[in-house]
Protein backbone atom coordinates (compact mmCIF):
# COMPACT_ATOMS: atom_id res chain seq x y z
CA UNK A 1 0.00 0.00 0.00
CA UNK A 2 1.10 3.31 -0.77
CA UNK A 3 1.63 6.00 2.00
CA UNK A 4 0.97 9.25 2.64
CA UNK A 5 3.70 11.63 2.69
CA UNK A 6 2.84 14.98 2.89
CA UNK A 7 4.92 17.87 1.17
CA UNK A 8 6.29 20.69 3.36
CA UNK A 9 6.11 23.74 1.41
CA UNK A 10 9.74 25.42 0.05
CA UNK A 11 11.38 27.36 2.64
CA UNK A 12 9.85 25.81 5.75
CA UNK A 13 13.23 23.42 6.40
CA UNK A 14 15.85 25.78 6.16
CA UNK A 15 19.86 25.59 5.74
CA UNK A 16 19.51 27.22 9.50
CA UNK A 17 17.22 24.17 10.75
CA UNK A 18 19.38 21.63 9.18
CA UNK A 19 22.97 23.41 10.23
CA UNK A 20 24.18 20.32 11.71
CA UNK A 21 23.34 17.77 8.64
CA UNK A 22 23.96 20.41 5.74
CA UNK A 23 27.84 19.98 5.57
CA UNK A 24 26.61 16.23 4.53
CA UNK A 25 23.03 17.21 2.73
CA UNK A 26 24.81 19.45 0.58
CA UNK A 27 27.62 16.89 -0.51
CA UNK A 28 26.94 15.27 -3.67
CA UNK A 29 28.11 12.04 -3.24
CA UNK A 30 26.06 11.44 -0.35
CA UNK A 31 22.45 10.10 -0.97
CA UNK A 32 21.12 9.46 2.97
CA UNK A 33 22.34 10.97 6.07
CA UNK A 34 20.81 8.89 8.91
CA UNK A 35 20.41 8.54 12.43
CA UNK A 36 19.27 5.67 14.39
CA UNK A 37 18.88 6.93 17.96
CA UNK A 38 22.41 7.27 18.62
CA UNK A 39 25.03 7.91 15.86
CA UNK A 40 24.87 9.36 13.13
CA UNK A 41 25.53 6.94 9.69
CA UNK A 42 25.76 8.46 5.92
CA UNK A 43 25.24 6.49 2.78
CA UNK A 44 26.83 7.94 -0.51
CA UNK A 45 26.71 7.24 -4.17
CA UNK A 46 28.95 3.92 -3.62
CA UNK A 47 26.64 2.25 -1.67
CA UNK A 48 28.62 2.81 1.22
CA UNK A 49 27.51 2.85 4.80
CA UNK A 50 29.84 4.86 7.31
CA UNK A 51 29.70 5.55 10.62
CA UNK A 52 30.54 9.38 11.42
CA UNK A 53 32.82 9.82 14.62
CA UNK A 54 30.69 11.39 17.20
CA UNK A 55 33.57 14.10 17.48
CA UNK A 56 33.32 14.79 14.00
CA UNK A 57 29.49 15.94 14.08
CA UNK A 58 27.44 18.08 16.33
CA UNK A 59 24.16 15.75 16.02
CA UNK A 60 22.25 15.26 19.47
CA UNK A 61 19.24 13.52 20.73
CA UNK A 62 18.39 17.09 21.91
CA UNK A 63 19.08 17.85 18.27
CA UNK A 64 16.59 15.22 16.70
CA UNK A 65 14.19 15.72 18.73
CA UNK A 66 14.09 19.40 17.91
CA UNK A 67 14.28 18.48 14.49
CA UNK A 68 11.39 16.06 14.45
CA UNK A 69 8.82 18.55 16.15
CA UNK A 70 9.66 21.80 13.30
CA UNK A 71 8.69 18.76 11.14
CA UNK A 72 5.61 17.30 12.67
CA UNK A 73 4.62 20.92 12.67
CA UNK A 74 5.40 21.70 9.62
CA UNK A 75 3.12 19.30 7.82
CA UNK A 76 0.23 19.43 10.99
CA UNK A 77 0.94 16.01 11.76
CA UNK A 78 0.99 13.84 15.27
CA UNK A 79 4.63 12.62 16.16
CA UNK A 80 3.59 10.91 19.78
CA UNK A 81 3.31 7.82 21.17
CA UNK A 82 0.78 6.91 19.37
CA UNK A 83 1.94 8.48 16.34
CA UNK A 84 4.55 6.71 16.14
CA UNK A 85 5.66 7.19 12.69
CA UNK A 86 6.06 10.72 10.60
CA UNK A 87 6.78 10.91 7.11
CA UNK A 88 7.22 14.22 5.18
CA UNK A 89 9.21 15.56 1.94
CA UNK A 90 10.66 18.76 0.49
CA UNK A 91 12.12 19.43 -3.36
CA UNK A 92 14.93 18.17 -1.90
CA UNK A 93 15.02 15.68 0.92
CA UNK A 94 12.55 12.66 1.94
CA UNK A 95 12.10 12.48 5.78
CA UNK A 96 11.37 9.65 7.95
CA UNK A 97 10.99 9.55 11.42
CA UNK A 98 9.94 6.96 14.26
CA UNK A 99 9.28 7.67 17.67
CA UNK A 100 11.06 6.08 20.66
CA UNK A 101 7.59 4.53 21.52
CA UNK A 102 8.70 2.06 18.99
CA UNK A 103 12.35 2.80 18.19
CA UNK A 104 12.95 1.28 21.76
CA UNK A 105 17.03 2.29 20.40
CA UNK A 106 15.69 5.98 20.49
CA UNK A 107 14.22 8.40 18.19
CA UNK A 108 15.64 7.95 14.88
CA UNK A 109 15.59 9.96 11.70
CA UNK A 110 16.29 8.96 8.28
CA UNK A 111 17.20 12.02 5.30
CA UNK A 112 17.06 10.52 1.68
CA UNK A 113 18.04 13.20 -0.82
CA UNK A 114 15.98 13.16 -4.21
CA UNK A 115 18.40 14.47 -6.93
CA UNK A 116 16.38 16.65 -10.18
CA UNK A 117 19.51 16.03 -12.62
CA UNK A 118 20.95 12.98 -13.51
CA UNK A 119 23.83 11.81 -11.41
CA UNK A 120 25.03 9.22 -14.26
CA UNK A 121 26.02 10.56 -17.66
CA UNK A 122 27.96 8.21 -20.46
CA UNK A 123 31.46 9.47 -19.72
CA UNK A 124 31.14 8.03 -16.08
CA UNK A 125 29.03 5.09 -16.93
CA UNK A 126 31.80 4.31 -19.04
CA UNK A 127 34.97 5.92 -16.46
CA UNK A 128 33.70 4.22 -13.74
CA UNK A 129 33.53 0.69 -15.01
CA UNK A 130 29.76 0.57 -14.63
CA UNK A 131 29.56 -0.74 -18.06
CA UNK A 132 31.44 -1.00 -21.49
CA UNK A 133 30.33 0.85 -24.20
CA UNK A 134 28.90 -1.50 -27.09
CA UNK A 135 26.38 -2.24 -23.56
CA UNK A 136 25.42 0.78 -23.04
CA UNK A 137 24.81 1.85 -26.70
CA UNK A 138 22.59 -1.05 -27.11
CA UNK A 139 20.66 -0.16 -24.05
CA UNK A 140 20.30 3.74 -25.49
CA UNK A 141 19.37 2.02 -28.81
CA UNK A 142 16.54 -0.37 -27.06
CA UNK A 143 15.26 2.68 -25.39
CA UNK A 144 14.94 4.97 -28.38
CA UNK A 145 13.33 1.90 -30.35
CA UNK A 146 10.59 1.72 -27.71
CA UNK A 147 11.81 -1.12 -26.08
CA UNK A 148 10.12 -2.42 -22.29
CA UNK A 149 12.82 -2.31 -19.75
CA UNK A 150 12.54 -3.85 -16.58
CA UNK A 151 15.41 -3.16 -14.37
CA UNK A 152 16.41 -5.63 -11.14
CA UNK A 153 18.44 -5.41 -8.52
CA UNK A 154 19.18 -5.18 -4.42
CA UNK A 155 17.46 -2.20 -2.78
CA UNK A 156 19.67 0.76 -2.88
CA UNK A 157 22.13 -0.57 -5.90
CA UNK A 158 20.70 2.52 -7.88
CA UNK A 159 18.17 1.18 -10.19
CA UNK A 160 15.96 3.97 -10.57
CA UNK A 161 19.29 6.39 -11.48
CA UNK A 162 20.30 4.28 -14.16
CA UNK A 163 16.69 4.75 -15.75
CA UNK A 164 16.64 8.32 -15.37
CA UNK A 165 20.11 8.02 -17.30
CA UNK A 166 18.47 6.14 -20.22
CA UNK A 167 15.40 7.91 -19.92
CA UNK A 168 17.09 11.18 -21.31
CA UNK A 169 16.86 9.62 -24.64
CA UNK A 170 13.39 9.21 -24.95
CA UNK A 171 12.07 11.82 -27.74
CA UNK A 172 10.86 14.87 -26.11
CA UNK A 173 7.59 14.44 -27.96
CA UNK A 174 6.68 11.03 -26.54
CA UNK A 175 4.61 11.47 -23.85
CA UNK A 176 5.80 10.00 -20.58
CA UNK A 177 3.77 9.34 -17.25
CA UNK A 178 5.57 8.70 -13.97
CA UNK A 179 4.07 6.79 -11.57
CA UNK A 180 5.58 6.80 -7.73
CA UNK A 181 4.96 7.50 -3.99
CA UNK A 182 7.91 9.47 -3.31
CA UNK A 183 9.32 11.59 -6.12
CA UNK A 184 12.65 10.60 -7.39
CA UNK A 185 12.37 10.49 -11.28
CA UNK A 186 11.67 14.51 -11.62
CA UNK A 187 11.08 14.02 -15.25
CA UNK A 188 9.79 17.59 -16.03
CA UNK A 189 13.06 18.73 -14.22
CA UNK A 190 15.44 16.13 -16.05
CA UNK A 191 13.82 17.07 -19.83
CA UNK A 192 12.21 20.82 -19.22
CA UNK A 193 10.87 20.82 -22.58
CA UNK A 194 9.42 16.98 -23.41
CA UNK A 195 5.76 15.94 -22.52
CA UNK A 196 5.87 14.75 -19.09
CA UNK A 197 2.94 14.26 -16.29
CA UNK A 198 4.03 13.10 -12.95
CA UNK A 199 1.79 11.19 -10.63
CA UNK A 200 1.97 10.23 -7.34
CA UNK A 201 0.26 7.32 -5.07
CA UNK A 202 -1.07 7.57 -1.68
CA UNK A 203 -3.54 5.68 0.49
CA UNK A 204 -6.53 7.28 -1.18
CA UNK A 205 -4.64 6.84 -4.68
CA UNK A 206 -2.91 3.27 -5.48
CA UNK A 207 -0.81 2.25 -7.98
CA UNK A 208 -3.65 0.15 -9.48
CA UNK A 209 -5.66 3.35 -9.89
CA UNK A 210 -2.60 5.32 -10.70
CA UNK A 211 -1.88 2.64 -14.13
CA UNK A 212 -5.58 2.80 -14.85
CA UNK A 213 -5.76 6.71 -14.72
CA UNK A 214 -2.70 7.26 -17.05
CA UNK A 215 -4.22 5.02 -19.53
CA UNK A 216 -7.05 8.06 -20.02
CA UNK A 217 -3.73 10.36 -20.14
CA UNK A 218 -2.64 9.20 -23.62
CA UNK A 219 0.91 8.14 -23.06
CA UNK A 220 3.61 6.71 -24.96
CA UNK A 221 5.84 5.42 -21.55
CA UNK A 222 4.87 4.59 -18.46
CA UNK A 223 7.66 4.78 -15.54
CA UNK A 224 6.61 2.64 -12.52
CA UNK A 225 8.89 3.65 -9.92
CA UNK A 226 8.70 -0.21 -8.38
CA UNK A 227 6.76 -3.18 -9.13
CA UNK A 228 5.77 -4.58 -5.62
CA UNK A 229 2.83 -6.21 -5.43
CA UNK A 230 -0.57 -6.76 -7.23
CA UNK A 231 -0.11 -3.23 -9.29
CA UNK A 232 1.58 -5.88 -11.76
CA UNK A 233 -1.36 -7.07 -13.17
CA UNK A 234 -2.60 -3.58 -14.20
CA UNK A 235 1.08 -2.52 -15.85
CA UNK A 236 0.84 -6.17 -17.51
CA UNK A 237 -2.28 -4.84 -19.09
CA UNK A 238 -0.69 -1.49 -19.79
CA UNK A 239 1.96 -3.67 -21.77
CA UNK A 240 -0.29 -4.83 -23.97
CA UNK A 241 -2.24 -1.97 -25.03
CA UNK A 242 1.00 -0.95 -26.50
CA UNK A 243 2.38 1.48 -23.83
CA UNK A 244 5.92 1.24 -23.07
CA UNK A 245 8.38 2.12 -20.26
CA UNK A 246 10.69 1.34 -17.68
CA UNK A 247 9.92 -0.12 -14.02
CA UNK A 248 12.18 -1.59 -11.50
CA UNK A 249 12.10 -4.52 -8.98
CA UNK A 250 13.83 -6.69 -6.83
CA UNK A 251 15.79 -9.80 -7.57
CA UNK A 252 19.47 -11.55 -8.21
CA UNK A 253 18.70 -12.44 -11.25
CA UNK A 254 17.46 -10.66 -14.65
CA UNK A 255 16.10 -14.30 -16.06
CA UNK A 256 14.06 -14.55 -12.63
CA UNK A 257 12.28 -10.84 -13.56
CA UNK A 258 9.13 -12.69 -15.33
CA UNK A 259 8.27 -14.80 -12.68
CA UNK A 260 8.89 -12.63 -9.71
CA UNK A 261 6.13 -10.26 -12.18
CA UNK A 262 3.68 -13.32 -11.94
CA UNK A 263 4.27 -13.98 -8.22
CA UNK A 264 2.40 -10.74 -7.74
CA UNK A 265 -0.62 -11.36 -9.45
CA UNK A 266 -4.13 -11.26 -7.20
CA UNK A 267 -4.38 -15.26 -8.14
CA UNK A 268 -2.51 -17.95 -9.97
CA UNK A 269 -5.00 -18.24 -12.24
CA UNK A 270 -4.39 -14.51 -13.09
CA UNK A 271 -0.54 -15.53 -13.46
CA UNK A 272 -1.09 -18.55 -15.62
CA UNK A 273 -3.64 -16.24 -17.99
CA UNK A 274 -1.23 -13.51 -18.48
CA UNK A 275 2.59 -15.11 -18.34
CA UNK A 276 2.56 -15.36 -22.28
CA UNK A 277 1.85 -11.59 -21.58
CA UNK A 278 5.33 -11.03 -19.99
CA UNK A 279 7.58 -12.69 -22.75
CA UNK A 280 5.51 -10.70 -25.30
CA UNK A 281 5.49 -7.79 -24.14
CA UNK A 282 8.47 -7.19 -21.83
CA UNK A 283 11.88 -6.56 -23.76
CA UNK A 284 14.68 -6.59 -22.16
CA UNK A 285 16.02 -7.08 -18.38
CA UNK A 286 18.97 -4.99 -16.72
CA UNK A 287 20.42 -6.84 -13.42
CA UNK A 288 22.54 -3.57 -11.73
CA UNK A 289 24.87 -5.22 -9.09
CA UNK A 290 28.01 -4.66 -6.85
CA UNK A 291 30.76 -5.42 -5.60
CA UNK A 292 33.87 -4.42 -3.69
CA UNK A 293 37.01 -3.02 -5.80
CA UNK A 294 40.97 -3.66 -4.92
CA UNK A 295 40.71 -0.14 -2.70
CA UNK A 296 37.39 -1.83 -0.76
CA UNK A 297 34.62 0.48 -2.07
CA UNK A 298 31.84 -0.69 -3.41
CA UNK A 299 31.81 -0.52 -7.30
CA UNK A 300 28.36 -0.85 -8.69
CA UNK A 301 27.95 -2.32 -12.33
CA UNK A 302 25.46 -4.08 -14.79
CA UNK A 303 25.66 -7.67 -14.60
CA UNK A 304 22.81 -9.31 -17.09
CA UNK A 305 20.98 -8.02 -19.62
CA UNK A 306 18.55 -10.46 -21.48
CA UNK A 307 15.41 -10.19 -24.16
CA UNK A 308 12.48 -11.53 -23.48
CA UNK A 309 10.54 -12.91 -26.34
CA UNK A 310 7.02 -15.68 -27.08
CA UNK A 311 7.50 -17.71 -29.50
CA UNK A 312 3.96 -17.13 -30.98
CA UNK A 313 4.29 -20.27 -33.66
CA UNK A 314 6.16 -22.66 -31.54
CA UNK A 315 4.13 -21.67 -28.20
CA UNK A 316 7.36 -21.04 -26.12
CA UNK A 317 8.55 -18.39 -23.79
CA UNK A 318 12.42 -18.08 -24.33
CA UNK A 319 15.12 -15.92 -22.79
CA UNK A 320 18.35 -14.80 -24.66
CA UNK A 321 21.12 -13.73 -22.23
CA UNK A 322 23.14 -11.09 -24.04
CA UNK A 323 25.34 -9.67 -20.89
CA UNK A 324 26.35 -12.09 -18.03
CA UNK A 325 29.18 -11.30 -15.12
CA UNK A 326 29.50 -7.73 -17.35
CA UNK A 327 30.83 -9.33 -20.38
CA UNK A 328 28.64 -9.84 -23.78
CA UNK A 329 28.43 -13.87 -24.72
CA UNK A 330 26.87 -12.98 -27.98
CA UNK A 331 26.23 -10.15 -30.25
CA UNK A 332 22.98 -12.73 -31.63
CA UNK A 333 20.19 -10.42 -31.00
CA UNK A 334 16.66 -12.52 -31.48
CA UNK A 335 14.74 -11.53 -34.88
CA UNK A 336 11.71 -9.97 -32.95
CA UNK A 337 13.72 -7.62 -31.41
CA UNK A 338 15.77 -6.68 -34.67
CA UNK A 339 12.86 -6.00 -36.49
CA UNK A 340 12.30 -3.63 -33.35
CA UNK A 341 15.74 -2.08 -33.74
CA UNK A 342 14.95 -1.82 -37.67
CA UNK A 343 18.47 -2.38 -38.69
CA UNK A 344 20.48 0.04 -36.77
CA UNK A 345 24.07 -1.26 -35.11
CA UNK A 346 22.85 -2.51 -32.08
CA UNK A 347 26.46 -1.93 -30.41
CA UNK A 348 27.26 1.36 -31.45
CA UNK A 349 25.81 4.98 -31.71
CA UNK A 350 26.06 7.87 -33.38
CA UNK A 351 28.82 11.04 -31.47
CA UNK A 352 25.98 13.18 -31.94
CA UNK A 353 24.12 11.18 -29.51
CA UNK A 354 26.58 10.27 -27.44
CA UNK A 355 28.22 13.79 -26.94
CA UNK A 356 24.47 15.16 -26.15
CA UNK A 357 24.47 13.42 -22.50
CA UNK A 358 28.16 12.93 -22.55
CA UNK A 359 28.70 14.84 -19.37
CA UNK A 360 25.88 15.90 -16.92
Amino acid sequence: MAENKTKIMTGVITKERLKPLFKYLKNDEITDVDWNGSDLWIKNIYNESIMIPKEEHEITPAFIQAFTTHVSNSVSKLFNQENCVLEAETEDYRIECVHEARAISGRCCCIRKTTRTPRMSYKYLIDSKYTISPILNLLINCCIAKFNFMIAGEPGVGKTEFAKFLSLFIPDDQRVITIEDSPEWHYKELKPYADGIELQVNDDFSYTDALKTCMRLNPRRIFLSEVRSTEAKSLIECWSNGVKGFSTLHTDDARKIPDRILNMMPTRADAERLKSNVYENLDIGILINQKKDEDGKNHRYIEQVCFFERDIQKEENKIYMIVEEGKIITQEIPQSKKIKLKGISYFEISDVLKEKYYET
